[in-house]
């Protein structure tokens, strides 16, 4: 196996995006996404048994897909990695079941690496800014996740600050979504709903942000709340025969949830006398996220990277990325005997 450079073939299939990826060290070769979402709109959130099913249908087309992209053939590949977690059970399996059954059949060396540390190991694919420096503070924002980490290595030592206690930021947006008539998935629909309206309309509430709160809860995060007032406030101005607008409250929600999230990220950098920030996740497409983080970053004296929008979502690329880092570290494969684990800590970046 190449240990200096090595080509690694990484499946990411935690939720409902099939990813194959394929890296050269940190070189993207190919980063090939199969999205299962149009089969989940028409219940308004992600259904494991059908995500699982799609992965089923969509791995073998999309890892040759990813292969042809690449230019490579599967006998070149040094590495198999996979995400073992965490995510959906079910939808983990699928991927880690293949990754196996390909390490085996290949002679190649297996990778079982965790999905959050991927999603910083995605900025190590980026070509228009400079090398990733470390420590930094990232900031994970997906549909299941939203996670505050210390990394100081990628490859051994991340420590998670604090994560949601309740809604993930990304359901939340799902949630209010339905609640103000707009198509799932969320984000997208609240942030182009939210272009044309006040963010100062409502005051909704920024969860675990009281002093009380911050004793205990310095750096987690909670949705639900917010997400209750939300439908408080729309039901009354309902009852009451008013018109909702929906511009107007998908800003103020937009607004509440930015704020949370970078307020909380630049004090752990303040706290912690780490001058970076980098955030990953598909919220981070969010326009008004990325907005104030800037602002914030910028006032703080904080450095912020967002990897390129591709790299942000779930994608395969990322697992192989830290996979390689692995490899290149002079750490050893993960054992067959690995099991997909829905709840595997930031704290292991490798089964």
């Amino acid at each position: 196996m190449n240990t200096d450079n090595p080509l690694v073939l990484g499946i990411e299939t935690s939720c409902d995006e099939t990813g194959v990826g394929i890296v050269r060290g940190t070189e993207l070769l190919a980063n090939t996404i199969a999205s299962s979402m149009d089969e989940h709109a028409r219940f308004g959130g992600v259904v494991p048994e059908v995500a699982a099913r799609a992965h089923l249908e969509a791995l073998t087309p999309t890892i040759e897909q990813a292969l042809e992209t690449a230019g490579v053939a599967l006998a070149d590949v040094d590495a198999i990695a996979v995400t073992s977690g965490p995510g959906l059970a079910g939808a983990l399996m699928v991927g880690v079941g293949a990754a196996k059954a390909l390490a085996v059949a290949l002679e190649k060396p297996f990778y079982a690496v965790n999905h959050l540390v991927g999603h910083v190991g995605a900025d190590l694919l980026r070509d228009d800014e400079g090398e990733l420096e470390l420590p930094t503070i990232a900031l994970l924002v997906s549909g299941g996740h939203t996670s505050l980490l210390h990394v100081r290595s990628l490859t051994h030592d991340v420590e998670l600050l604090g994560e949601t206690i309740d809604d993930a930021a990304g359901e939340a947006f799902d949630k209010v979504a339905r609640l103000l008539g707009l198509p799932y998935p969320g984000g997208p629909h609240i942030d182009r709903a939210a272009a044309t309206g006040d963010p100062r309309a409502v005051r909704f509430p920024r969860g675990l942000t009281l002093p009380k709160d911050l004793e205990k809860h310095r750096y987690d995060f909670s949705f639900s709340g917010l997400k209750t007032a939300v439908a408080r406030h729309v039901e009354r101005m309902r009852d009451d025969g008013l018109d909702v607008p929906v511009a107007d409250i998908a800003a103020s929600f937009r607004e509440a949830v930015a704020d949370v999230l970078t307020a909380k990220a630049i004090a752990a950098c303040r706290d912690l006398g780490v001058p970076r920030l980098l955030l990953g996740g598909g919220v981070v497409a969010n326009a008004r996220v990325r907005e104030l983080a800037a602002e914030r970053a910028e006032a703080a004296g904080v450095a912020l990277r967002i990897p390129p929008l591709s790299l942000c979502t779930d994608n395969g690329a990322m697992i192989a990325a830290i996979a390689a880092q692995r490899i290149m570290a002079g750490h050893e494969p993960s054992s067959l005997d690995v099991a997909a684990d829905s709840t595997l800590p930031v704290t292991v970046v490798q089964a």
